[in-house]
């Protein structure tokens, strides 16, 4: 029988174990982070190195020892592991520890519970929530029940705790079923977005590059930023209009984290539609990041995941501000595509590039003179300026209108045909060609 767990709090005890797992290590700095973005508080790191994990404990009994005595000098409340715990070692450091434990896992849902905000965000996290405790129910959990809060026990979910599993997966049939609904809906939302040619260019990006304060930069919106894990996590949408390029829709998505576990991606997988959707990802890098070559390659790692590693990217490197000798500019391919843009979303420098290149890469042929039309022609100027495509305006002599205009040449035509205005007047028909037989 379990001990009996009757408090909750938030008093930690954190733990790291070095593997020798290369490209697959953990960073004990990160999951510092992650504590801390939890709400908790951590009074000490307990570390070691191990070959592989014990199939019992995770750890050694020396260091369950060392473990359990920085629990009693510090009061702690819980422990928390910077890995992946099988339920049955959970139970077994629970019982030996005589403390809560919670995984790597465990605790980044946590964070997730608290930072959903709409109605999918939460189903979401319930889904991924229950998901996870269905292989940690067993009978001594039913103390669970007189706990309120603290690290792993907040959010939708917790009262499913004392469910039998016949319960709980009917909540997560009816789960999936309203999310897929919801699904529904964002398709219906991307189709009328592709009837009316608007692209939708998405915010990728490690947690904490930045992301939500660039999206706040250029949309003027007001999206919870802050310099802590996971401090965006519903995604949210805005309408951004981009100069020789016109309206896109700009859409703020979930940061991503090294071993982003596979749960969480499947549950999230309507949220991260949105970037397989996508016509142009923005990579939002934190250029001054030590960790930052191998955060590019998590975040590379999570799209090939989710199936976006066909949509074409362009890498923000953000944070120029703490860099010395570090300047905006667009960097370029072979070809001329820009792949490239070095910013600061905190201070604004180089993000007028973002639209820029933006518009160069979705953007086609771009219809730029001036045009003289007649003052009886008002709902045709009306719609240019509509377009915000006229960069000045004078008069003739004779009264005419003067305008010089630039847009894409597609808005150009779909403008002329709004206002019942012959298209060859002002685009010439493209030349036919001709072929010998």
């Amino acid at each position: 029988m379990l001990f009996d767990r009757a408090q909750a709090g938030d008093l930690a005890v954190l733990v790291h174990i070095d593997f020798p797992e290369g490209d697959d290590r953990e960073d004990p700095r990160e999951f510092e982070e992650l504590v801390i973005s939890a709400g908790a508080n951590p009074l000490a790191l307990i570390t070691g190195v191990r070959s592989v994990p014990d199939p019992k404990l995770f750890v050694g009994s020396g260091k369950v020892a060392e473990i359990k005595q920085a629990v009693i000098d510090t009061q702690a409340d819980v422990v928390l592991f910077n890995h992946a715990l099988r339920p049955s070692q959970e139970r077994n450091l629970e019982r030996e520890l005589e403390c809560r434990v919670l995984d790597r896992t465990g605790l980044i849902l946590d964070i997730f519970a608290q930072r959903a905000r709409t109605h999918e965000g939460k189903l979401q996290v319930e889904l991924a929530q229950l998901n996870y405790q269905s292989t940690r129910l067993i009978r001594g959990w039913t103390h669970l029940e007189r706990q309120k809060g603290g690290i792993g026990l907040r959010g939708p979910g917790e009262t499913q705790l004392e469910s039998d599993r016949r319960l709980l997966q009917a909540r997560i049939n009816s789960i999936q079923n309203r999310l897929k609904k919801v699904e529904k809906q964002r398709d219906q939302s991307r189709r009328s977005r592709t009837r009316s040619d608007t692209p939708t260019v998405s915010l990728v990006g490690y947690t904490n590059a930045g992301k939500s304060t660039l999206f706040n930069y250029l949309t003027e919106a007001e999206v919870y930023a802050a310099d802590q894990m996971f401090a965006t996590l519903d995604p949210t949408l805005r309408k951004l209009h981009v100069s020789d390029l016109g309206p896109v829709i700009l859409a703020d998505t979930v940061g991503f984290i090294r071993h982003l576990p596979h749960r969480l991606v499947d549950a999230f997988k309507a949220t991260l539609q949105e970037t397989v959707e996508a016509d142009l990802l923005l990579h939002v890098i934190d250029a001054a990041s030590d960790e930052r070559d191998h955060n590019i390659e998590q975040v590379e790692t999570v799209l090939s995941e989710i199936g976006a590693e066909q949509v074409p990217i362009l890498e923000v490197y953000n944070k120029i501000d703490l860099m010395e000798h570090a300047a905006p500019g667009i960097e370029r391919n072979d070809d001329g595509t820009p792949k490239r843009v070095w910013v600061s979303a905190k201070t604004g420098q180089g993000t007028e590039l973002i639209g820029r290149a933006i518009a160069e890469i979705l953007g086609e042929e771009i219809f730029d003179q001036q045009i003289r039309i007649s003052p009886g022609e008002g709902q045709l100027r009306a719609l240019f300026f509509a377009k915000k495509a006229v960069l000045n305006e004078s008069y003739a002599d004779n009264g005419d209108i003067l305008l010089h205009v630039r847009l894409q040449q597609k808005d150009m035509l779909q403008v002329l045909t709004q206002a019942g205005v012959e298209t060859s007047r002002f685009v010439p028909a493209p030349e036919k060609e001709f072929y010998e037989h």
